[in-house]
C-alpha cells in the first residue's frame, strides 16, 4: 500500500494530508455469492445508510483524536445501536455475502462426518459438545444436526449438546426459528446461557455471548468465517520503524473518515509485531489469538478438537481489510455500520497462539479438505437421486462455487486443533513398534471410505 500520512500532533498545524490506503476506489467485483478472497477486484459501493453511527465516530474522533482499526471495526461492527452485527447481519441471498452453507448442505454433511469421524477416533467418549462461534443463521448447525440424527445409531450412547456462541440479538433469532422452531426458553435459570431450547431433532441447543460461558467437558468446535470478522490492528513500516494505521477525521472533508499513521510506537505496535516480521504492512487480530488460546487450554484439559474454517494465509498476505455491501465490495471507511468489515486470517498467527498446548494441521484449500471429506462421492449420490435437471444444475453449480480454485476452492481454509495425543502416541517413541497406527484425521488426509 502507498505510504500514509502521519497525524499531527494536537495543536499542530500541519499542511493537509492526503488520503491513501483503502481510500482509493476499489476496483469492482462480480456479484458473486460469497465474500471474495483479499485482491478480488471489485467497485467499492458508495456511501449510504442513515450515517447515525459515522456521527457517533466523528464526534468520538473530534473529542479524543484518532483511534486504532481495531476500535474502529468494534464499533461499526458490534455497537449496540448501531452495529453491523447488533442491527443487521445480513448473512443470504438478501444480505451483503453468502457463507458456503447457504450455498450447500453438502459443505455442512461433511463437516457433521468429520466431527463424528473425529469423535470415533478418540474412542467414542460419552459426551460430545458442539460448540460452534458465531453461527450466522445456524443453517451450518442444522446441516451438521441432520448428520448427527442419520448417524444416531452411532451416536445412541453419547450425550450430544449444542451451545452457540453469538453477540447478536437479531442473529440469535433467526437460529433458534431454524433450529427449534423458535420454541425457546430466555434466561433460564441456573445456567449462564441467555437462551436455551431443543432442536427439531431433540437435541438440547444453549446460547451464549462469550465462549467462557460455555460449560467446560469434551468439546468439538467450529469456527465458520468466525475469525475474519474480529477487529484487526494494522501497523505500517516506516524510516523510523514501525507505526499504527489509525482512523481519523479527514480535515479537508467534514464527516469523512480516513486513515493516518501514528507519529510514534503505540503499545500495540510493541506488543503485537513479531521480532522476526518481514513483512512491511502487518494485520494482527489479538482477539483471536485470545480465543485460540482458549481452545487450545480448553481441548489440552477436556480434550476434543476445533475446526476452523474461514479465508486467510499462511502468514504471506499484507492489507486484506475491506468490506461487503449487497454482494460488493464496499470502501470500509464509508458509511460504517452498513457494511460487513471482513480481514483475511493468518493461521500463522493462530497457530503460535495455540503456544503449542495442542497440535495443529493446516490450513489446507477448502476444495482439498473438501475433497478428502469424499465431496465427489456425495455429490455422485445427490445427482443420483435428484429427479428434475433445475436440481441437477442446482447442486452443480454449488459444487463449482465450493471447489473451483477461482471461487471459494482456493480462498477458503481449513485449520484444526486436536489432542497431542491425537497424531502421536504417547510413549511412541520408546517402543514404535507396539502401537496400532493412529487413524488419520479426515480432511487432512483422505478419508477412507470402508
Amino acid at each position: 500500500p502507498p505510504p500514509l500520512p502521519a497525524f499531527p500532533p494536537a495543536g499542530g498545524g500541519a499542511a493537509p494530508l492526503s488520503p491513501s490506503l483503502l481510500s482509493s476506489p476499489l476496483p469492482t467485483a462480480p456479484a458473486a455469492a460469497a465474500r471474495l478472497c483479499s485482491g478480488a477486484g471489485g467497485e467499492a459501493e458508495a456511501a449510504g445508510g442513515d450515517g447515525a453511527m459515522l456521527r457517533h465516530l466523528a464526534r468520538k474522533l473530534r473529542a479524543s483524536g484518532p483511534v486504532t482499526v481495531a476500535e474502529y471495526m468494534r464499533e461499526a461492527l458490534t455497537n449496540p445501536g448501531q452495529g453491523y452485527y447488533t442491527r443487521r447481519g445480513g448473512v443470504g441471498e438478501s444480505g451483503d455475502f453468502i457463507t458456503s452453507p447457504e450455498i450447500s448442505q453438502v459443505f455442512g454433511e461433511l463437516i457433521g462426518i468429520w466431527y463424528i469421524s473425529e469423535w470415533m477416533a478418540m474412542g467414542k467418549p460419552n459426551t460430545f459438545q458442539l460448540v460452534e462461534l458465531g453461527p450466522g443463521r445456524g443453517t451450518l448447525t442444522e446441516d451438521i444436526l441432520r448428520v448427527f440424527k442419520q448417524l444416531a445409531s452411532v451416536l445412541s450412547k453419547c450425550d450430544v449438546s449444542v451451545h452457540l456462541v453469538e453477540v447478536s440479538p437479531k442473529l440469535s433469532e433467526i437460529q433458534a426459528v431454524m433450529l427449534t422452531g423458535g420454541k425457546v426458553q430466555p434466561n433460564p435459570e441456573d445456567e449462564f446461557a441467555y437462551m436455551k431450547g431443543i432442536s427439531k431433532t431433540g437435541i438440547p441447543i444453549f446460547w451464549y455471548r462469550d465462549i467462557q460461558d460455555v460449560p467446560p467437558g469434551y468439546s468439538f468446535y467450529l469456527a465458520h468465517e468466525f475469525f475474519d470478522a474480529l477487529p484487526i490492528h494494522k501497523f505500517q513500516r516506516t524510516e523510523k520503524g514501525w507505526r499504527e494505521v489509525l482512523v481519523d477525521i479527514d480535515p479537508e472533508v467534514p464527516d469523512q473518515l480516513r486513515f493516518v499513521l501514528s507519529p510514534s510506537r503505540t503499545p500495540a505496535t510493541q506488543n503485537f509485531i513479531q521480532p522476526e516480521e518481514t513483512r512491511d504492512h502487518v494485520e494482527v487480530c489479538p482477539e483471536a489469538g485470545v480465543i485460540v488460546q482458549r481452545l487450545a487450554s480448553r481441548i489440552e484439559k477436556d480434550g476434543g478438537a476445533a475446526l476452523v474454517a474461514d479465508y486467510g494465509h499462511d502468514g504471506t498476505k499484507t492489507d486484506t481489510f475491506r468490506g461487503f455491501r449487497n454482494h460488493k465490495l464496499h470502501n470500509v471507511l464509508s458509511a460504517p455500520g452498513t457494511a460487513d468489515l471482513t480481514a483475511d486470517v493468518d493461521f500463522s498467527y493462530l497457530r503460535k497462539m495455540a503456544q503449542g498446548k495442542t497440535a495443529t494441521l493446516g490450513p489446507i484449500k477448502q476444495r482439498e479438505f473438501l475433497k478428502n471429506m469424499g465431496i465427489d462421492l456425495r455429490l455422485q449420490v445427490l445427482l443420483q437421486n435428484s429427479g428434475d435437471t433445475a436440481t441437477r444444475e442446482q447442486l452443480l453449480h454449488s459444487y463449482d462455487m465450493l471447489m473451483n480454485p477461482e471461487k471459494m476452492g482456493d480462498c477458503f481454509n481449513f485449520f484444526a486443533l486436536l489432542p497431542h495425543h491425537r497424531l502421536v502416541h504417547p510413549g511412541k517413541k520408546d517402543k514404535p513398534e507396539s502401537k496400532s497406527p493412529l487413524p488419520p484425521v479426515a480432511g487432512f488426509n483422505e478419508l477412507l471410505l470402508k
